[in-house]
Order: C-alpha cells, then sequence, then structure tokens
C-alpha cells in the first residue's frame, strides 16, 4: 500500500459486548469490509461501526489513539490487543481532538453501520444556528473560569475521589493525567452510568461543596 494512499482508524462496538467495550484498529481498506472479516466465531454478533477517522496518517493515528488511552488508564481488556474499557463517545472525543491536528483527517460518524454527516460539517451547522440566534457558543470548561488554581483539590462526587488540579483544564489522579469528562466516563460507578457513556464532566466535581457548573454559573453571572 501507498504511503500517499488513506486509510481509516476505527471504532468498534459489539452489542454482545459491555456499554463501555470498544475495539480500535487501522484498515487500509473501507472499514465495513474489515468489520465484516472479523464477524466470526470468536464474537457472538457482528461488531457494528461507531466512527472512524480517514488521513493517510492512518498507522500513526492509531498508535497515537492506543497510546492516548492507555495514558489515561490501564484501560486494555487484555495486553497487545485492540480492545479497550472506555465508551465508545470518550474514544470518539479523543479522535476528534488528534483529528484537528492533521490536516487531511475526516472524521465520520456512523449509524446503522452507514456514515453519518461528518463532524465537521456538523459542527458548521451548529454554528449556523448560533448565529441565527445570535447565542455564542459556550467555551469548553477551564478551572480559572472558577478561580481554582493549578496545584489545588477537587472532588470527583459520584465516589469522593479528590483529585489535583494539573492544568486549567486537566486533573491528576494516580500520576495519569486526565481531561474532566474522560475521568468521569473512567470512574463512574456502574450503577451510575448512562448508555451513552457521554459526561458532561464539570458536573461530577466540586469545590468546597459546589459543583463547577454551579461556581462557573456564579461567576459568569456576577455582576461587578
Amino acid at each position: 500500500m501507498n504511503n500517499s494512499e488513506p486509510g481509516y482508524v476505527y471504532i468498534l462496538t459489539n452489542p454482545s459486548f459491555r456499554e463501555d467495550w470498544v475495539k480500535i484498529g487501522k484498515s487500509a481498506r473501507p472499514v465495513n469490509v474489515r468489520s465484516k472479516e472479523l464477524d466470526n466465531t470468536a464474537v457472538p454478533l457482528p461488531f457494528e461501526i461507531f466512527a472512524t477517522i480517514r488521513t493517510v496518517k492512518y498507522n500513526e493515528v492509531e498508535k497515537l489513539v492506543h497510546k492516548t488511552i492507555d495514558r489515561l488508564t490501564d484501560l486494555r481488556i487484555r495486553q497487545n490487543r485492540e480492545f479497550f474499557n472506555v465508551a465508545p463517545l470518550v474514544a470518539l472525543d479523543i479522535f476528534r481532538d488528534i483529528a484537528i491536528t492533521i490536516d487531511d483527517a475526516v472524521v465520520t460518524l456512523y449509524e446503522d453501520n452507514k456514515p453519518v454527516e461528518d463532524i465537521d460539517h456538523v459542527e458548521e451547522k451548529s454554528k449556523k444556528n448560533e448565529s441565527k440566534n445570535h447565542e455564542p457558543k459556550r467555551a469548553r470548561f477551564k478551572f480559572s473560569m472558577c478561580g481554582i488554581k493549578i496545584g489545588e483539590f477537587v472532588t470527583f462526587d459520584p465516589t469522593g475521589i479528590q483529585v489535583k488540579v494539573a492544568t486549567d483544564d486537566s486533573v491528576e489522579y494516580n500520576g495519569r493525567i486526565y481531561k474532566l469528562s474522560p475521568f468521569a466516563g473512567t470512574f463512574m460507578p456502574e450503577d451510575m452510568r448512562n448508555q451513552s457513556g457521554a459526561y458532561q464532566g464539570a458536573k461530577y466535581f466540586s469545590y468546597n461543596g459546589k459543583t463547577l457548573t454551579t461556581i462557573r454559573k456564579d461567576k459568569e453571572n456576577m455582576v461587578f
């Protein structure tokens, strides 16, 4: 395969797996072909395509996705395999972060194993709608929005875990760095998980008894 030819990095789910298990691999051919190849007696049901990145750098991207997830925590179900104990939308968030840095990368979501609109197009629609409604897009959460400094501690309310603020948008726990939403997706107790596996991270952390979303809202509504 010519290195200039694009390939795919994919997120696959399987109805026979837990909701927070995914397979993340690569293919030089269309992913629907690869997913059918994986349909064998080793799994009770066929794989379903959740999302893909298409890029000529698909070999490097696959390694980077695996490395990023491994850095979050020990999420590989078995070492040296492409199966991870991570919610599909958390993996998708990693796809999106990586795709931003690659000129030719295209991230595509799938429904019923068929591609839907590219994320870039969805975001463009969102921006147009915001313009029509004259409502600015809300910025991503930063600890500085709440007056919280690097080195201070916040509490992950579902379990009471205290974590240290590592950067303006990440925390440190057991020597690893996490964004808030992936942390919530990883450490959320089983009985509190939602079906999508996506979490608005700031809602689940508190500082001095107040959730980060409440502190942010109070700061934004403060009249000077």
